[in-house]
């Protein structure tokens, strides 16, 4: 029997904590044994990196076990359970952002916010041009335009491309930031994650400028922050040594 999390609070029942190679990549053992997906399914991560990360996590637990303290394990349990079983759907899904990308869409007023888009947002989709060989154009106000057919089925080709564990990633940068673009840039190392998750706040901070922070909306900030770095932390740490 290995362990597994699942919806019950399950007490801490292990002393010790270790990672070990396994088929296929790195296991944690807890006393020696193997811990299993909440589907039952083996645990195993293709880098020693995560299976490192999520030891320290199962290692952290104290009387009972939190799922909400453990990102790295939450992720590869979905990569493992969700993401490897429906890849193609889960990959369909955020491509399609590339057709309604956030930097794609502008203001028309007022001036200083239209301005601050077009600084902070148009050096990203000309980033893009470079780098992914993508062309999308801006559009001012809330009507959709379709964008270049061909732009649409590189950003497809590269997100199918995306192993289940990167794409377990790839799916909360792009679904916190609103971005397709953006999550790219994250995972090609051109924007940390701190500065990609701003770009994508930029209206945002433009009324918390006008009208002051929301408390409440403060602590959504905070947890969106945080899960986006573990993201792009888990995106980095997924690829295999080559």
């Amino acid at each position: 029997m290995g362990a597994s999390m699942s919806g019950w609070a399950a007490k801490r029942f292990w002393k010790e904590t270790s990672v070990s190679e396994t088929d296929g990549g790195y296991q944690v053992l807890l006393d020696g044994r193997a811990v299993k997906t909440p589907a039952k399914s083996s645990l195993v991560v293709p880098t020693k990196a995560l299976a490192e990360a999520m030891a320290a996590e199962w290692d952290a637990q104290d009387e009972a076990i939190d799922p909400n303290t453990m990102p790295v394990t939450r992720m590869a349990n979905s990569a493992i359970d969700k993401v490897s079983v429906q890849h193609a759907a889960v990959a369909d899904m955020l491509a399609a952002y590339g057709d309604s990308d956030l930097l794609c869409y502008r203001a028309t007023d007022p001036r200083e916010l239209v301005t601050r888009q077009a600084d902070k947002w148009d050096p990203i989709l000309d980033w893009a041009v470079d780098s992914l060989g993508v062309r999308l154009k801006s559009v001012s106000g809330i009507m959709h335009e379709a964008q270049d057919a061909h732009s649409l089925r590189k950003m497809s080709d590269l997100v199918h491309a995306l192993s289940p564990f990167e794409l377990t990633a790839f799916h909360d940068l792009v679904s916190i930031s609103g971005s397709l673009i953006l999550a790219f840039s994250v995972t090609h190392q051109y924007l940390d994650a701190g500065a990609a998750l701003e770009l994508s706040r930029l209206d945002e901070l433009w009324q918390e400028e006008l009208w002051g922070k929301d408390e409440e909306a403060q602590e959504m900030v905070e947890k969106k922050s945080k899960d986006f770095a573990v993201a792009a932390w888990f995106y980095t740490a997924a690829q295999r040594e080559t």
